[in-house]
């Protein structure tokens, strides 16, 4: 009789998406992100869970990380894990656990009681994987919204921070995604045409827009709508950057655009350069980068930047290869699954 084959799936519970994976066999087979704006209420989360439930179906055991316990829906962030955690028992069924950061995955009601544990360790799941399969290393997470940057030494996490203000400290958070973040989150001004133009402090345009024109973003991964709420193309996200700088898009040439957008990508990879150098003082210069997230184009530019060899997470975690990239994409997801089901 053929052995049973152990499932775990994984679940990262973020403030904008919810990202779910599959492991057979200690193998990522599936990968999905759904679009998850909890701020909205927690129903999005219901049926975040909902669309995804093939994903998860029949897991032997389900293994949990969060972020969404900072959303403003919730009055603070130990309320939001205690909301997430109901939420978590309400709709998935089977054996589950919660990561919780140096306590190791513990049950929802042990999770409840280490809700400082809890909150916001997805990178610390990410990290902890990366250590056993990479060695030393500088690890780099770009997702859509933030950034995270950590120490891997001797095989084991080596962060300063821990918790989100520690971290946003220590240089380990950087608060820049590769989608989400508003422009002039990243940029005060821009140069146009010879001239530095102040940017109109307002929510016209995001990053995403600037990757678009730049043709360097995956359409599959700005999942969210665009800042007017128009198309997601070239031409839609040029005159969302126009809007930035009190201009029309007939105002400037496409290669003119172009540069405009390069520079908002730049000043990005600059403050991700910034926090990266603090972070990697304790590092051998021969230690490679790690990158995963949605954001390994620009990660792939700090390692240049940096002098360091690059490592995509995709090729070092076991996968199949048809869902790497996501797999990737939804890393803490993927970690918590494949670090569980080695306990198993």
């Amino acid at each position: 009789m053929e052995k049973r084959k152990s499932i775990v799936a994984g679940f990262d519970i973020g403030g904008a998406h919810l990202k779910v994976t599959r492991a057979q066999d200690g193998r990522i087979v599936e990968a999905v992100t759904i679009a998850t704006p909890l701020w909205q209420g927690i129903h999005t989360l219901t049926s975040a869970f909902e669309e995804t439930a093939l994903i998860y179906a029949g897991a032997d055991l389900n293994a949990f990380t969060m972020t969404g316990e900072l959303v403003d829906v919730f009055p603070s962030r130990d309320a939001g894990v205690a909301a997430l955690l109901d939420e978590i028992s309400a709709r998935v069924a089977g054996e589950k656990l919660i990561y919780a950061g140096p306590s190791g995955f513990v049950g929802v009601e042990q999770a409840a009681r280490l809700s400082s544990d809890v909150a916001s360790a997805n990178w610390h799941a990410t990290a902890s994987l990366v250590a056993t399969l990479a060695g030393d290393a500088l690890f780099v997470d770009m997702g859509s919204t933030t950034t995270d940057i950590i120490a891997i030494k001797n095989g084991a996490v080596a962060n300063d921070g821990y918790t989100d203000a520690g971290r946003l400290l220590s240089g380990e958070l950087v608060y820049t995604g590769f989608t989400r973040t508003f422009l002039f989150g990243v940029a005060s001004s821009a140069p146009v045409r010879g001239r530095l133009t102040p940017l109109m402090n307002e929510y016209f345009a995001s990053i995403a827009d600037a990757h678009r024109i730049l043709g360097v973003l995956d359409e599959k991964d700005d999942r969210h709508a665009s800042a007017d709420g128009k198309e997601k193309t070239v031409d839609g996200s040029i005159a969302r950057l126009a809007r930035m700088i009190g201009r029309d898009a007939a105002d400037l040439t496409l290669p003119e655009w172009r540069e405009v957008a390069r520079w908002f990508s730049e000043q990005q990879l600059r403050k991700i350069h910034d926090a990266a150098s603090l972070v990697a003082g304790s590092l051998a210069r021969d230690v490679p980068i790690v990158g995963a997230g949605t954001g390994r184009w620009q990660i792939r530019r700090l390692a240049e930047r940096m002098e360091r060899r690059f490592v995509d997470f995709a090729e070092i975690i076991p996968a199949d290869d048809a869902v790497r990239g996501e797999a990737s994409s939804v890393a803490p997801a993927s970690a918590v699954a494949l670090l569980a089901g080695s306990q198993l």
